[in-house]
């Protein structure tokens, strides 16, 4: 899994036959600077571009949200909102799964090396190169399981 920078990303969007336009340096830089645990759906990016004066069409996020997903540079994540979300790409150690209350969209981070190094081996075995391995558990979180209780 690479850290992307500018340069780097440039070189392999170069290397595929595209180019590093200005929006995609600005989208990539946005995803740099999320704290960590922040994730953002392209509508999301879309209102944060808009207030910082930044001129990108949401068709335009959409597609470089898509590729960079694509690349391995952000993970694409279905968090329950109907919509998909999306982080910058971490190496290990700081890869991390998503646990989702199905209910509120409450959203918890967890480590478990586990699951990247099964993911890893089985990429390995079939000639895959590993760009992502996330796992999603969707359940219900102890506040809305008190509120599904009968009075």
């Amino acid at each position: 899994m690479t850290v992307y920078s500018a340069g780097s990303l440039k070189a392999e969007l170069n290397e595929r036959g595209w180019r590093l336009t200005p929006q995609r340096e600005v989208i990539l830089h946005v995803f740099q600077e999320l704290p960590q645990g922040e994730h953002l759906s392209a509508e999301d990016l879309y209102e944060q571009l808009q207030e910082k004066g930044e001129a990108i069409s949401l068709s335009t996020i959409y597609r470089t949200l898509k590729l960079m997903a694509r690349m391995g540079i952000l993970r694409e994540l279905e968090l329950g909102e109907g919509h998909k979300h999306y982080e910058i790409n971490q190496p290990y150690p700081h890869h991390h799964h998503h646990l989702v209350c199905v209910r509120c969209n409450s959203t918890i981070e967890f480590k478990n090396d586990t699951i990247l190094k099964v993911g890893g081996k089985v990429a390995q075995k079939e000639g895959f190169h590993l760009l992502d391995c996330q796992l999603t558990i969707h359940a219900v979180c102890p506040k809305c399981q008190r509120s599904l209780l009968p009075l």
